[in-house]
């Protein structure tokens, strides 16, 4: 089969297998091919040094042997070697066969031997079986015309290779399931986070409550599923923040629609017995039904934009904000006759990025609010800053009303909210609101705070 094809075979087990199983497989086997390569490595030094150490006794049995024997003819030195305690075999070997002694030789000769004896071959190694036991024999060079062999039995380094290979393989035996378990602890500690946010995550699809968090180590112990996990946590965060606030809306517009609708029934139910009303009263309860029809309605569009949580994205533009103030001004003028609104505009060419619409309703939510709480001949004042060289535009928007009592001042631009002294005023408490989220969508920040003397004073600055 084609390397292709094993991986075409091999992919689908990896995805069928759980990634703890693929992770503590991979560890086991690295962890597994370090050991054996080690045992295996260990292996042949071992080999190595022993058969080196027995060429060294072999070197140092000729060199005795010629030291010995100098000058000795073709034939056997000493044939003894058969015995693991006895000296080693040595025999002298002739370059011409027609040279060889008339018994033979106990070691075997060939044509490599000759070739030493000769001159022309350097000298080498070579296992043989003499006796029925492993030997090791060298042939070296001798005299002019003639070769040593030397040999000795070579049953000790076997056993001794042996016995290493036997230890080296429990060793890698051992090393390899040591290697699994420690590919499992790995497996199951590394992946402890992830285990985690999966059952923190499987918890909430059951349950659909955002409120679980995952458990995070001490701070200096992060690491990449630490942060992972933090996220998640910033993630469900944003998630219970979200559905807290739409539950608290849904549960807010079902309270402030109760009343209008409520009373909206009522005057159609009277309208309905129109017959039995005189002509005042039936033209008292149309005026009155159609004033609930359009603060329902407002009422329900302010709502769909807030239920949005984020503001729609038309064309962005730059605006002229001295020509919009004034504008809004001009508004509020007409839809509040009996409140003054003063303008101040200390920028004409203040320009900023944004939907001309969005801020027109901006601008119109705070100069309502403003003239709302007014007395009567109370001016509303509005003032335009915009400084040269780049710096940020502010607007602000004073009333001289009662202002903001300093527990109400957190809660000025949540929804719904209305203070104590704004509840017998008209309104659905949702102006405020959308003030801000439509800033927020212009990059500015607008600010609630008590103005000197006395009232309330909205910042907006961009």
């Amino acid at each position: 089969m084609s390397a292709a094809g094993r991986r075409r075979l091999g992919a689908p087990w990896r995805r069928r297998r759980p990634l703890r199983t693929r992770l503590a497989l991979a560890a086991t086997a690295a962890v597994a091919l370090v050991a054996v390569g080690v045992c295996t490595a260990a292996f042949f030094v071992v080999r190595g040094a022993l058969y080196e150490q027995l060429n060294l006794s072999l070197t140092q049995s000729a060199r005795l042997a010629a030291q010995r024997n100098p000058g000795s003819g073709p034939g056997t030195l000493a044939g003894e070697c058969r015995f693991l305690a006895a000296p080693a075999c040595a025999e002298v070997v002739p370059t011409d066969p027609a040279n060889d002694p008339a018994t033979p030789y106990l070691l075997p000769v060939d044509a490599a031997s000759r070739a030493v004896a000769a001159g022309k071959r350097a000298p080498f190694y070579t296992d043989i079986v003499h006796a029925g036991h492993p030997t090791r024999m060298l042939t070296t060079d001798y005299a002019r015309g003639r070769a040593l062999q030397v040999a000795l039995r070579a049953d000790t380094v076997e056993k001794g290779i042996e016995e290493a290979a036997r230890w080296l393989a429990l060793i890698g035996a051992t090393g390899v399931l040591v290697a699994a378990g420690l590919g499992y602890w790995v497996s199951r500690t590394g992946l402890a986070p992830v285990t985690r946010l999966t059952a923190t995550a499987e918890r909430i699809a059951a349950t659909r409550d955002p409120r679980h968090r995952i458990e995070l180590p001490p701070p200096g112990r992060e690491d990449e599923i630490t942060r992972l996990a933090g996220s998640f946590n910033t993630m469900l965060g944003e998630l219970e923040q979200s559905v807290t606030a739409q539950r608290r809306l849904v549960a807010d517009a079902s309270h402030e629609l109760r009343t209008p609708l409520t009373a909206l029934r009522t005057n159609a139910e009277l309208l309905a017995r129109g017959e039995r009303l005189t002509a005042e009263q039936r033209e008292r309860a149309s005026l009155a039904l159609g004033r609930q029809l359009r603060e329902v309605t407002g009422l329900v569009n302010d709502l769909i934009e807030l239920a949005r949580d984020e503001e729609p994205q038309p064309l962005v533009e730059q605006v002229r904000l001295a020509p919009l103030v004034e504008h809004c001004a001009q508004a509020a003028r007409a839809h509040w006759p009996s409140v003054p609104v003063h303008v101040r505009v200390g920028g004409d060419e203040a320009v900023v990025p944004g939907v001309p619409a969005r801020l027109t309703r901006l601008l119109s939510n705070l100069l309502d609010n403003a003239a709302k709480f007014s007395p009567p001949g109370a001016p509303v004042e509005v003032e335009l800053v915009a400084p040269g060289g780049g710096a940020r535009v502010e607007l602000t928007v004073r009333d001289h009303g009662p202002g903001i009592a300093a527990e109400d001042l957190p809660y000025v631009f949540d929804r719904f909210y209305r203070a104590g002294t704004a509840r017998a005023l008209p309104g659905s408490g949702l102006g405020l609101a959308m003030a801000r989220q439509i800033a927020r969508a212009h990059s500015a920040e607008l600010v609630a705070q008590p103005a000197p003397g006395g009232g309330a004073l909205f910042r907006l600055t961009f």
